[in-house]
């Protein structure tokens, strides 16, 4: 006898920019409807950018090239020249591109915004999806069937909502491709028909979680395919009952310890994994972030030690995934210690399927985007990442020892540890006072903890680095719109950190120099008229020095690189980039570099009435702040990666969650891409030269 399923209540419209009920339901167990967690007097970095938009305002009087800039509730200076009618054409001219074959150099015309359930790429370029929801990883997993799921096949197979992408050598033709499954979306998993009951789709979408290591090969034509898994030693999957090594000097604290590992020193799982990094030693670090929303208590009620704790993180009583009803680790009244075992940087060895991951404690516990590793001069492993949340900091890890050169086994079980001994550091942005007509200041690394020592008040170093929120609370850092993907470009040693959004900014957040926007525009749908509303819709993307290209210092200069939006929107800014030749960009959420040293911005959540997509931007020279828009993702889906191979200049694509519509069910989806069925199947695909 079968259980009739109980249909998720999608009935209601997303509150929050284009993101539907279901986007703001599954991906952050809809955090912004609850109070930011961080109350903190701490200064908003909106804050620091009222001041230079105020001063920039004196200095360019109305709007001239850049455009003017929302302060408060006022408008400054007046909207810029409406842009040309064709989207597509924006761009100008090429003269600093010296052509060539692929998307780092080659003079493509940029994809204009739409609203179609296909991944477009401007003309001369392909597509090619190269692993889908269900496809086989693991060897002896069985061919897809969405009719047919369990437990263990979800455990073989590639999971769901593919997010980070990585791609690593092995030879001329083969890669490793490594991909991380951030979430599920039942109701676009299963038909409505009663064919599951609901504690077998708990069950398989733990398993759907994780993340996956597949072999690749390059055909002739430039494309890509999966190598079966017969073919393959690397092949593996990590889901939600993987074993996890716990290491650094948190590890064995009581609050890590349960009642299956009393020693508080090995994990089950890892979940809600979204971007992450290659480190300079060859394994991939992978960030935990909304790990609250899974947990739940059965009576009712939570461990009164830990209430601040569970407040700061959005852990509550109630969740709405129900697995505690599965495995009773999830449930609060039963095991108190399990969350604190969440919200790590977790670390995978790709090249071998049969080490341990790891999750390292040294690099603090929060709402982790992902971690990404550059080398100081001084040889120090530096790590940078965000905290995904309204209100949250940036952090900065920098390892005790150094980096140990060479590819030798021994070089690398050792480079392995740099990440366990240390310290942990957050940023505190200050605007600079001057009136040079832009958004930047200075700012300073304020140190938390070392592995031995802590430098805050009342807390022990396992305090910090369990409970980093608090922690970073107390030393008074920057609050930022949501920092997401953090990272290093190669090519100039500046990090980039995109801000991918702020609704309360202006009312509940204080504007400031990094922070400055009260008001913005948006569209309804693609053809509709900017509306202004209040807060940052549509992000920003920090750009960072640090002082003398130390990465291993402690005070360094910013700058906003983009106030993203629509360039018509007079709040818009392009690091001074015509604004009349760029592509709308909204809300970014993950960053990459080329072998050029360009930056490539993914998106999440546009508020401009298309489709998400990715985009190209110069760094230097004299198109330095020219966006344009390389690709666009199918209808409801969020584009994410991005990664931009060096050695064939070919860009992936995870294209999570199409479909993802309020009211979008297996059984009636918006969307059916890949269009391999009649329900949508979140992939990862590449983009390269015909």
């Amino acid at each position: 006898m079968t259980t009739t399923r109980k249909l998720l209540p999608l009935i209601q419209s997303g509150p929050h920019g284009s993101r539907s009920w279901a986007t703001c339901y599954y991906r952050c167990g809809n955090a912004c409807d609850h109070p930011e967690p961080n109350t903190s007097d701490n200064t908003h970095v909106s804050t620091l950018i009222e001041g230079a938009l105020a001063r920039r305002a004196l200095l360019r009087g109305a709007a001239v090239g850049a455009g003017a800039l929302v302060v408060g509730h006022a408008a400054v200076g007046s909207a810029a020249a409406a842009p040309g009618p064709d989207v597509a054409t924006r761009g100008g001219d090429h003269d600093d591109y010296d052509g060539g074959d692929n998307p780092a150099t080659g003079r493509w015309t940029p994809v204009a915004p739409n609203v179609r359930d296909e991944l477009s790429v401007p003309h001369g370029y392909a597509t090619t999806v190269v692993a889908s929801w269900g496809d086989p990883v693991v060897a002896g997993a069985p061919a897809f069937d969405a009719l047919k799921q369990t437990p263990e096949s979800a455990a073989l197979q590639f999971g769901y909502n593919c997010d980070y992408v990585g791609i690593l050598p092995l030879d001329r033709k083969h890669s490793l491709l490594v991909c991380n499954h951030e979430y599920t979306n039942e109701e676009l998993m299963f038909p409505g028909d009663g064919s599951y009951d609901a504690d077998t789709i708990r069950k398989i979408a733990i398993q759907s979680h994780g993340m996956s290591v597949l072999k690749i090969k390059r055909r002739r034509n430039g494309s890509f395919e999966a190598v079966h898994p017969r073919e393959s030693a690397y092949n593996r999957r990590i889901t939600g009952t993987t074993k996890f090594k716990v290491d650094g000097p948190a590890a064995g604290d009581a609050r890590l310890k349960t009642t299956a590992d009393p020693t508080g020193s090995e994990v089950l799982g890892t979940f809600n994994n979204c971007a992450g990094g290659l480190t300079p030693w060859g394994t991939v670090l992978s960030g935990e972030e909304n790990f609250n929303q899974y947990f739940e208590s059965s009576t009712g009620t939570t461990d009164p030690r830990y209430a601040a704790s569970y407040k700061r993180y959005g852990i509550a009583a109630t969740a709405g995934r129900g697995w505690a009803k599965v495995d009773p680790r999830f449930d609060l009244g039963k095991e108190p210690h399990e969350p604190f075992r969440f919200g790590w940087i977790v670390e995978i060895d790709p090249y071998d399927r049969r080490s341990t991951p790891r999750k390292h404690t040294m690099l603090g516990r929060f709402k982790h985007e992902g971690a990404n590793v550059a080398v100081a001069d001084d040889g120090h492993a530096v790590a940078y990442m965000g905290d995904d949340e309204r209100g949250d900091y940036l952090y900065k890890f920098v390892s005790k020892n150094k980096v140990r050169r060479g590819d030798s086994s021994s070089a690398k079980r050792h480079n392995m540890t740099l990440l366990t001994e240390g310290t942990l550091y957050v940023a505190k942005l200050t605007g600079d006072g001057s009136a040079d007509g832009e958004y930047d200041g200075t700012g300073e690394w304020i140190k938390l903890t070392t592995d031995k020592q802590s430098f805050v008040d009342g807390m022990s170093v396992a305090d910090v680095l369990i409970d980093t929120r608090l922690a970073a609370d107390k030393v008074a850092p920057t609050k930022m719109d949501r920092p997401e993907d953090v990272d290093v470009n190669p090519a100039n040693g500046k990090i980039y950190a995109a801000l991918t959004n702020n609704s309360n900014r202006g009312t509940t957040h204080p504007v400031d120099e990094a922070n400055p926007l009260a008001e913005s525009h948006t569209r309804d749908h693609l053809d509709g008229p900017l509306v202004k509303k209040s807060g940052n819709r549509n992000g920003y993307v920090l750009e960072l020095t640090e002082d003398g290209g130390d990465h291993s210092g402690t005070a360094f200069r910013w700058t906003l690189l983009l106030v993203c939006g629509d360039p018509e929107a007079p709040e818009t800014y392009f690091a001074g980039f015509p604004k009349d030749k760029v592509s709308p960009i909204s809300c970014p959420d993950n960053v990459a570099f080329d072998s050029r040293g360009n930056l490539w911005i993914s998106t999440d959540g546009n508020v401009l009435g298309s489709n998400d997509g990715i985009f190209r931007v110069p760094l230097k020279g004299s198109r330095r702040g020219q966006v344009q828009q390389f690709l666009s993702t199918p209808v409801a889906a969020e584009a994410c990666g991005p990664f931009v191979s060096h050695r064939d200049e070919a860009v992936w694509v995870a294209v999570q969650h199409p479909g993802e519509a309020t009211g979008s069910t297996f059984d009636q989806p918006v969307s059916t891409w890949p269009h391999t069925h009649d329900f949508p199947r979140p992939s990862v695909a590449v983009a390269y030269r015909r």
